[in-house]
């Protein structure tokens, strides 16, 4: 598999930009609320560690298999980032498996940005020499869970450090 880079997504109103560490100051904003970390612990990152996490990520994988694909999600028309969404692209034995996952601040929920997010990201996917689309799940992450459905993933009855598998096959 040859490694992918993340390229600028369109949906009918987002821009699913690929991340850059000039995202950093305005990130920190959106990603703030410790409610967020409720399903996947940790704590909001400072400016400076989130510009730290994000050069590592744009760095890419050390592994030259696996790529680290990541994007910011603007809302067109308020013109101002809303949360992220990424996909982490590597080799398995059905042919590549991209997993995904998506995070928006807390003052955009409820408005159908990270369905939208997700279902473009999927898409995208879809054009690219992957097989197979997996996200993990806390099982009492409704929000999420309806997210992944919309994208046209299912629930598995496999766990993943207590989260549920979610998949979807977009195989050649």
């Amino acid at each position: 598999m040859s490694t992918l880079a993340a390229q600028a997504i369109g949906t009918r109103r987002l821009d699913l930009l690929p991340l850059h560490v000039g995202h950093a100051e305005e990130m920190t904003a959106v990603l703030s609320d410790p409610a967020l970390h409720t399903f996947t612990g940790g704590a909001p990152d400072t400016p400076q560690a989130l510009r730290s996490r994000y050069q590592r990520m744009t760095a890419g994988s050390p592994d030259p298999a696996v790529s680290w694909l990541n994007w910011v999600i603007r809302l067109r028309d308020e013109s101002c980032l809303t949360g992220t969404v990424q996909a982490t692209v590597g080799p398995s034995g059905d042919g590549p498996v991209a997993e995904i996952a998506w995070a928006v601040g807390t003052p955009w929920q409820r408005r159908g940005i990270a369905t939208e997010a997700a279902q473009g990201l999927v898409a995208w996917l879809g054009r690219q020499p992957v097989h197979t689309v997996m996200a993990h799940i806390h099982p009492e992450h409704r929000a999420s869970a309806a997210v992944a459905a919309a994208a046209g993933l299912t629930p598995t009855d496999e766990r993943h450090h207590g989260e549920i598998r979610w998949l979807r096959s977009i195989g050649r």
